[in-house]
């Protein structure tokens, strides 16, 4: 399948478990990589477990499925680390179990189960995430160290548990689950007029990538057309939600290493790129921007030209504010050699988006999967190949720059015609599947339908749920103190890992 496109599920390949292990084994040796892994109860009634691989190097996904028998299948994470937390998910999930999984424990800790395997998942259990065993490390100097759920200052919750020798890490576990609102649950029977809300909110802060995911969805399972104008806008919203969090980011970073100037001028700049985006559409994050069959907001040459001078503003003073780090060597000498992850493990654990391209590996929706206004207009992928904090910083800069003449591009260009297209009805027993290069990452969303053509199955991959994995194999051997600021450098999503 090609990025935003529809298939019969009658067409997807059914193959019994030995096959999918071995094709699922054999296209990550090739060089593909496990965009999403979910189970869902078909129009024959059938627990199926449905695979989509990302073929980069061809642009085009790989999808299919194998059905369990009486619940249980070998796991696959012992061939493909890749999918340790997909299989886990699916048991939490489904009630499927993975035989053989290493680690198996909740993921979100959902509280929908019987006991099943010995975990206790009855609707009355009271389970709370972050209860149950924790990896350990085992030594006369080895001492643990428990950090959250709750931490200083306004962010969200997520518990990490370290296993440590003095102030080095030998390993970090990562609990998470405090944030899990039930979004793909609630998304099923849909589409309706909550669905797209309901994706806005997987990631706050990527509301646009989120929201422009799912409507290509239902443009692809209804088959509407987008405009030419239409895709522009929704490729500039994209754009300015990336500035406004990278800076954001720089800044951040900036202030976890006392570098002041930089921090207090990203701050403020990131709210200018907010400001940009609330000029578009009226909400600082992109909400009611985007929607099915086009975008909700044209842009007027006034705006337009208000937009471009501020970006002109916006440019000239992030460049002034961002070059400060990288001149100052007390800056660098926290950033360098801190925090690194080889490419040979990033592309073992799957991992995605600007950690990923910060260890060298190109992966970019915009140019591999490109879809909208970036199959006409390409935007050059930035990568780093020390994949350390100053690597996953750099990245930044540099896609700072690309997006900010990209912008500038199709403001000047941007064609004429209708922001609209009402959607029709969405095609039955079909499987679709969107992805595009949120900030953080790819944002990949497979939706099944049943034969009313409403969603059976709905399936969100926040890039999340891709990296957390990497931060803990980024804290190995590493200095417990240097946590907050590798913490920093991928600065995941919780509630779009929990969805």
């Amino acid at each position: 399948m090609k990025n935003g496109t529809t298939m019969h599920l009658d067409a997807v390949p059914s193959l019994e478990m030995d096959e999918f292990r071995s094709v699922l084994k054999g296209c990550v040796a090739e060089g593909c990589r496990v965009a999403s892994l979910f189970a869902a109860t078909t129009h024959h009634d059938l627990s199926t477990v449905y695979l989509v691989l990302a073929d980069d190097e061809n642009s085009e996904f790989r999808v299919g499925s194998t059905q369990t028998i009486d619940g249980h299948y070998p796991s696959l994470t012992p061939d493909c680390p890749q999918v340790h937390l997909f299989e886990r998910e699916i048991a939490e999930q489904s009630g499927i179990i993975p035989d053989g999984h290493p680690w198996f424990k909740p993921v979100r800790y959902h509280r929908t189960w019987t006991g099943v395997d010995g975990w206790n998942r009855s609707p009355h259990a009271g389970i709370v995430p972050g209860s149950g065993d924790f990896y350990r490390v085992e030594g006369d100097h080895v001492h643990e160290v428990a950090v959250g759920p709750v931490h200083a200052g306004v962010i969200e919750p997520g518990h990490f548990r370290f296993q440590c020798s003095g102030e080095t890490v030998h390993h970090l576990e990562i609990a998470l689950g405090y944030q899990h609102r039930g979004i793909e649950k609630a998304l099923a029977g849909g589409p309706d007029p909550r669905s797209l809300h309901y994706a806005e909110t997987a990631a706050g802060d990527t509301t646009i990538g989120h929201a422009m995911t799912y409507c290509q969805i239902i443009e692809s399972l209804t088959d509407t057309k987008k405009s030419a104008r239409a895709m522009t806008l929704r490729g500039i919203a994209l754009e300015l939600e990336r500035l406004a969090n990278h800076i954001g980011d720089l800044g951040a970073l900036s202030g976890d290493v006392g570098f002041l100037p930089t921090a207090s001028y990203c701050g403020r700049i990131r709210g200018d790129f907010l400001n940009m985006t609330a000029l578009l559409c009226g909400n600082r994050f992109g909400r009611g921007m985007i929607r099915p069959g086009g975008v909700a907001f044209d842009l007027d040459e006034e705006r337009k030209t208000e937009l471009l001078k501020r970006l002109d503003v916006a440019e000239k003073e992030t460049g002034s504010a961002v070059k400060l780090l990288w001149d100052n060597s007390s800056v660098m000498a926290r950033f360098e050699d801190t925090g690194p992850l080889p490419q040979d493990v990033a592309r073992e654990i799957g991992m995605v988006g600007v950690a990923a391209r910060a260890s060298g590996l190109l992966r970019d929706v915009r140019y591999t999967h490109p879809s909208g206004v970036f199959s006409f207009s390409q935007i050059p992928v930035s990568t780093f190949t020390t994949g350390d904090v100053f690597a996953r910083a750099y990245v930044r800069w540099l896609e700072i720059q690309m997006s900010t003449a990209f912008i500038r591009e199709q403001l000047h260009k941007i064609p004429t015609g209708e922001i609209y297209a009402p959607p029709g009805v969405p095609a039955p027993n079909s499987i679709s599947v969107s992805m595009n290069e949120g900030w953080r990452g790819e944002v990949c969303h497979t939706a099944i339908t049943d034969k009313d053509g409403h969603f059976a199955r709905y399936k969100i991959t926040d890039p999340s749920f891709h990296n957390w994995s990497g931060l803990s194999r980024a804290m190995r051997g590493q200095e417990i103190s240097d946590f907050p600021l590798c913490n920093k450098s991928f600065n995941l999503s919780y509630c779009g890992h929990d969805l």
